[in-house]
């Protein structure tokens, strides 16, 4: 009955994986800004931001966010967090995002360095959706009930 279906069901489908897949989104804040960015973490009062948004930085042409990072910074006595999109860098420690880079410094710095890819945030939502998945179950639906 619907012969452009199947074809509109492919394209819904190519469509949610290419923009779940191509983008993130991550909690952008300062510690020194807003108290709420440290540890533990409340995003009440932080902005999530879609990495895709980001203007890009000059010294790094044509590279695009694909990474969430935090940072946590201890300088004389004093901690730091930072919580944004990250261009460079590897996902955790060989792969597993659990881990963080630690590093060591002189005058009293220390500072953790963790980054991931896995999902919105790092710690909230699925970087896919349930809505897409729900959509093309009603579109499969109305598929097989046309036939």
């Amino acid at each position: 009955m619907f012969p452009w279906l199947k074809s509109f069901i492919c394209l819904f489908i190519l469509l949610n994986v290419v923009s779940n897949v191509l983008s993130i989104k991550c909690w952008n804040c300062r510690s020194n800004n807003d108290p709420k960015c440290a540890d533990p973490f409340d995003n009440s009062t932080v902005p999530i931001t879609d990495c895709v948004q980001e203007k890009g930085l000059a010294h790094l042409p044509g590279l695009r966010p694909s990474m969430c990072r935090k940072i946590r910074q201890k300088v004389n006595g004093e901690w730091r967090y930072f919580r944004d999109c990250a261009y460079l860098g590897e996902v955790g420690i060989q792969g597993d995002e659990r881990f963080c880079l630690m590093r060591t410094g002189t005058y009293n710095i220390f500072i953790e360095y963790c980054t991931c890819n896995s999902k919105d945030g790092c710690n909230t939502s699925s970087l896919i959706s349930p809505l897409p998945l729900l959509t093309f179950l009603s579109l499969i639906c109305i598929y097989f009930r046309s036939s």
